[in-house]
């Protein structure tokens, strides 16, 4: 259709439009789909356009950009900002730390709608403020209102699609095992280890106990580290299955729940996850992990997985272990970069 360019303001552009200005540009300067604003007349006067060509929008339409707009809005929860539309696409920041969650049903039935896309990184990575977690694109440059109308349905029936949970800053007690390390015989290197985990997600240390292969000298430490406020203990050493490996056994009979022990994950398979209640709560909610060995020499293991949801304070449960197993196996990488690896992916 081809109107004045007086005309064609809060229309769309069918097709590039090049600028020339002699030794100093030439390029496009309005790109198919942009839509005409009253400040645009006299600049295309300038480059000799006196008459446009522009799509008309129906009533049951909408230009791309509004598309992504929409789309973007609609899928997205708390810890979360959107950036402007461009070329029908739209960011999606997070506008806090935290750990990043995907309704991944909802994205593929988003993705089944034709001419939308929602682009996200995985689920369960915590993501640092300002940081782009996903992206939408509307392919055509008008699209019918019904699509994101439907978006928007599925996405009022569903929790958020994307969201950012935030990190609580959790007090952690952490519990070495071991009569070679009670008795000073090696030196400990598995509570610094710990220690920095937990810090990286903004814990807190209660304290740093020991306890010899003394089953029920492992059961009072633990108990004594609820008692002095811990929200998650973590637990090192004897999980294995020797003699002396008494851990798995102490944290069984002090625990409400156990939710598992032994992991899919490699490394990390003699991991432990239990609950346990505070005095005077009837809820069991204070994690207590059994971190096998190779959570003091390997960068990555099972824990690295599990820490960041017990940090959003999300229940892992039986069967989210049991998912971890599919990309559960670490590759070994000569340098390490995770998150940015199919590790826990």
């Amino acid at each position: 259709m081809k109107v004045k360019v007086e005309e064609a303001i809060g229309t769309v552009l069918a097709h590039d439009l090049t600028q020339v200005i002699p030794e100093e540009f030439k390029g496009v300067r309005y790109k198919k789909g942009y839509i005409i604003q009253e400040k645009d007349i006299d600049i295309l006067k300038s480059m000799g356009k006196y008459h446009l060509n522009i799509i008309h929008l129906n009533e049951d339409e909408l230009h791309e950009d509004e598309a992504a707009a929409r789309l973007a809005g609609a899928c997205i929860g708390e810890g979360l900002y959107l950036t402007e539309p461009t070329e029908a696409k739209v960011q999606i920041k997070a506008s806090q730390r935290g750990l990043l969650k995907i309704n991944t049903e909802v994205l593929m039935e988003i993705n089944e709608i034709e001419g939308i896309i929602l682009s996200t990184c995985h689920t369960n990575t915590v993501v640092q403020k300002d940081q782009l977690v996903a992206g939408t694109k509307v392919i055509p440059l008008i699209i019918k209102k019904d699509k994101l109308e439907k978006v928007e349905h599925l996405c009022q029936n569903e929790k958020a699609v994307i969201e950012v949970i935030p990190l609580k800053a959790l007090q952690v007690g952490i519990l070495v095992t071991g009569s070679e390390v009670y008795y000073k015989i090696i030196e400990d290197k598995f509570g610094a280890v710990l220690r920095d985990k937990a810090k990286a997600l903004g814990g807190e240390i209660v304290d740093t106990l020991y306890a010899p292969d003394d089953q029920e000298v492992i059961k009072q430490r633990i108990l004594q580290l609820i008692d002095q406020g811990a929200e998650l203990i973590m637990v090192s050493g004897g999980m294995a299955v020797d003699a002396d490996d008494l851990t798995p056994t102490a944290i069984r009979e002090i625990a409400d729940q156990v939710v598992t022990y032994g992991s899919p994950v490699l490394p990390g398979a003699m991991f432990m996850l239990a609950y346990a209640h505070k005095k005077g709560e009837k809820k069991a909610n204070v994690p207590i992990l059994g971190v096998p060995a190779c959570g003091m020499y390997r960068k990555i293991t099972v824990l690295d997985l599990v820490l960041p949801r017990l940090f959003a304070e999300e229940e892992v449960t039986k069967r989210d272990m049991l998912a971890m197993a599919h990309g559960g196996f670490c590759y070994g990488c000569s340098e390490c970069r995770y998150p940015i690896c199919p590790m826990g992916k």
